[in-house]
C-alpha cells in the first residue's frame, strides 16, 4: 500500500534501472548497445537510466511514462477526448494543477482518481488528499492529455460561472427602477445581503482570482452590464449580465468596501479583502457615476508577494548588477520609471524586500499602499486633509529612517525633498512617470531640480514595461534577414547577440541564424498563447561621463547614446534578448514598446 495516498499501488516508487533495462530488452525496444551507452552516460553524469535514454533521444518522456506504467502496474489514462465534470476538475485549484501537472478526473464515494505526469510527486498527492479528504488513486498520463485537461479549466470556468451568475441574476430584486422612490440606506443594505447577489459577487471575484486578473471592470450600459477582466495587461470581456443586476451588485460591493450606499452622485474609493485556497487577495475599489449608473473598477492585489527576486521579475547580467550596486549604497536615489501599469511598484517592493533587514529602518509614503510588508513602516497619503507626498516625506525625515520609499514623485516640492533626503544620508526609492530611463533627467529638471544636486544623488534610473510571457506550447521559428534588418533600425542587434553569448544563453559561435525565436501556437493551452508577464528593462547608471552630459544640458537622446556606448541595453534590446530566450515573442515586445 502507498504511504502517501493509501492506494494499492506503489505509485511513489520510481522505476529501477534493472527493471527498466530488463523490460526494454525483453520488448526489443532498443539494442544492448544502446542500453550500454546510456548506462555509461547515466553513471558518468549521475543520472538514472531513464533520464539518460531520454537525453540521448532513444525514448521520449511520454514513451518512458508508458513503460513505467506497465512495469510498475500503474494504470495509464488518456484524457485527450474526455470532458471532465466541472465539480471534479475544480477539486484541484488551477494553479496547483498547472504547477504539479495533476488533474482530478474521476470520483467515487471514497476515492479520487488523478492523472499525473509524475506519480512520485508526493507534495501534490498529499495536498490533494488533505483538500478533498479522499483516498487518492494516481494514474499516469501523457503530455498532450495534460495540456488538453488544463485547457478545460478556462473553458469550463466561463461556462460554469456564467450559468451560476445568470441563474442568480434572475432571482435578484430590482433596485431603483424609473419612477420609483430612492431606497433608504437600510433597505439597500438589506438587498445587498440578499443571497443571490452575495453569490453573484462572490463568483465574479473568485473567477477573476482563478483567471489571474489584475483588474475587474463592471460597466453599466443601456441594456446590459458588461464585466471585463484585465489579464496579463489585456482588457477583455468576461461576461454580460442583465441590466437590472447593476444597482444590486454595486450595493453589495459598497457594503464590502464600507462605502455609503445612498451616495450615487460622487466618486467613492474603498477596499476589502477575501481569501481563496489559502491565497489572500485585497481589492481596491473605485466607483464613478456614469450615464447609466455607477461604474466599478477593482484592482486585485495578491498579498503573498514576498520572495520575489530581481532575477524573477526579469533583471539579468549587467542590468541586474547595476541595480544591485545601487542597493548596496547607503545614500542616493533609485528611480523606477514607466507609464501606469508597467510594474513599477512590483520592482520597488522587490528592492525593498532585498533591503529589509533588522539593521535598517525603512519608512514609506504611498498612494495607495499596495502590499503590506513586515518590518516596514508604511503610510498612505490623504491629500484631502493635507497629508501629501511632500508633507509625508517631511514627517518621515524626523523618523530616523535609513531607507525611504516615495510612491511617486509628482511635483517640484517632492522632487526637491527626495534629493535633500538623499544628500543628508538616506537611500531613497521612488517612481516617476517617464517613457524611458534617459528621460528621467529631463523630467526632474522640468520639475525644478538643480542639475548638479540631481547628478550627485541619482544612482540609477530604471525604465521598464511589462510583456506577456509565452505559454509552454509555443511555435519555434528563425528570424528572416528582413525581420532582423527591421529590428536593427531601432536596436543594436550585435550588442544583444554579445549579451546572449556573455550570459551563456547561446554558444560562442552562434549567429542570429542559429537562434530560435517563438510565437504563440494556434489552439494552444491558452486562448491567445500567453500566460503571465515579465519585465523588460533599461538601467541608466549615472557614471562620470553621464554626469558631464547632464551638467552640459545635453538632450535625453545624447544621454541614451552615451549610456548605450557604456553597455546599457535599451528596453527594446532587452525585449529581443528575452524573445531569444523563448520567454516572449518579438511581436509582443514591439506591441508594448510602440504603445
Amino acid at each position: 500500500m502507498c504511504a502517501a495516498c493509501g492506494c494499492d499501488l506503489s505509485c511513489t516508487v520510481r522505476i529501477l534501472n534493472d527493471q527498466l533495462k530488463r523490460f526494454i530488452l525483453d520488448a526489443n525496444l532498443l539494442t544492448k548497445g544502446d542500453i550500454a551507452a546510456a548506462e555509461k552516460i547515466a553513471e558518468t553524469e549521475g543520472r538514472t537510466l531513464a533520464e539518460a535514454l531520454i537525453a540521448q533521444g532513444h525514448m521520449t518522456e511520454d514513451d518512458m511514462r508508458r513503460v513505467e506504467s506497465y512495469v510498475m502496474g500503474i494504470p495509464f489514462v488518456s484524457l485527450k477526448n474526455i470532458k471532465v465534470a466541472f465539480d471534479i476538475l475544480t477539486l484541484i485549484p488551477e494553479p496547483v494543477a498547472r504547477t504539479h501537472n495533476i488533474i482530478a478526473f474521476k470520483k467515487t464515494a471514497d476515492a479520487l482518481e488523478v492523472a499525473m505526469l509524475d506519480t512520485a510527486d508526493l507534495p501534490a498527492i498529499d495536498f490533494v488528499k488533505k483538500k478533498v479528504g479522499l483516498r487518492i488513486l494516481p494514474r499516469l498520463t501523457d503530455t498532450e492529455s495534460m495540456r488538453t485537461a488544463l485547457r478545460q479549466y478556462q473553458k469550463t470556468l466561463k461556462d460554469e460561472f456564467g450559468d451560476i451568475i445568470m441563474k442568480d441574476a434572475s432571482a435578484l430584486k430590482v433596485i431603483g427602477e424609473e419612477g420609483k422612490e430612492e431606497m433608504s440606506e437600510s433597505d439597500l443594505k438589506k438587498l445587498a445581503e440578499d443571497l443571490p447577489v452575495v453569490r453573484i459577487v462572490d463568483t465574479l471575484l473568485r473567477h477573476a482570482i482563478i483567471q489571474g486578473a489584475s483588474d475587474i471592470h463592471i460597466e453599466p450600459a443601456e441594456e446590459e452590464v458588461i464585466v471585463r477582466y484585465r489579464i496579463d495587461g489585456i482588457l477583455s470581456d468576461a461576461m454580460k449580465l442583465p441590466k437590472h443586476v447593476s444597482g444590486t451588485i454595486v450595493a453589495r460591493l459598497k457594503v464590502l468596501s464600507n462605502l455609503k450606499l445612498d451616495q450615487k452622485r460622487l466618486p467613492q474609493d474603498g477596499r476589502f479583502k477575501m481569501e481563496m485556497d489559502g491565497q489572500k487577495v485585497s481589492f481596491r475599489v473605485s466607483l464613478l457615476p456614469v450615464f447609466y449608473g455607477e461604474k466599478v473598477v477593482m484592482r486585485l492585489l495578491r498579498e503573498s508577494r514576498s520572495g520575489f527576486s530581481l532575477e524573477g521579475i526579469g533583471f539579468h547580467g549587467s542590468t541586474l548588477e547595476r541595480v544591485h550596486k545601487a542597493t548596496r549604497a547607503t545614500t542616493g536615489i533609485i528611480l523606477v520609471t514607466g507609464p501606469t501599469g508597467s510594474g513599477k511598484s512590483t520592482t520597488l517592493y522587490t528592492v525593498l524586500d532585498l533591503l529589509n533587514t533588522p539593521e535598517v529602518n525603512i519608512s514609506t509614503i504611498e498612494d495607495p499602499i499596495e502590499y503590506q510588508m513586515p518590518r516596514v513602516n508604511q503610510s498612505q497619503v490623504k491629500p484631502e486633509i493635507g497629508f501629501t507626498f511632500s508633507a509625508g516625506l517631511r514627517a518621515l525625515m524626523r523618523q530616523d529612517p535609513d531607507i525611504i520609499m516615495v510612491g511617486e514623485i509628482r511635483d517640484e516640492e517632492t522632487a526637491s525633498l527626495a534629493i535633500n533626503a538623499a544628500l543628508t544620508g538616506h537611500l531613497v526609492l521612488a517612481t516617476l512617470h517617464t517613457n524611458s530611463a534617459s528621460g528621467t533627467v529631463a523630467r526632474l529638471i522640468d520639475m525644478g531640480a538643480e542639475a548638479f544636486l540631481m547628478v550627485s544623488t541619482l544612482r540609477v534610473a530604471i525604465g521598464q514595461r511589462l510583456v506577456r510571457k509565452l505559454a509552454d506550447d509555443k511555435e519555434p521559428y528563425i528570424l528572416t534577414k528582413a525581420e532582423r534588418d527591421e529590428l536593427a533600425v531601432h536596436a543594436d542587434m550585435a550588442h544583444v547577440l554579445a549579451v546572449l553569448k556573455e550570459e551563456k544563453i547561446v554558444k560562442e559561435s552562434a549567429t542570429w541564424n542559429d537562434i530560435t525565436f517563438y510565437r504563440p501556437k494556434e489552439n494552444g493551452e491558452t486562448e491567445d498563447g500567453y500566460k503571465g508577464r515579465i519585465g523588460i528593462h533599461e538601467v541608466l547608471e549615472i557614471t562620470p561621463t553621464i554626469k558631464e552630459l547632464v551638467l552640459s544640458h545635453k538632450s535625453s537622446d545624447d544621454i541614451e547614446a552615451q549610456a548605450r556606448k557604456e553597455g546599457m541595453l535599451t528596453m527594446l534590446e532587452d525585449g529581443i534578448y528575452k524573445a531569444a530566450k523563448g520567454l516572449t515573442s518579438v511581436e509582443e515586445v514591439l506591441r508594448v514598446i510602440n504603445e
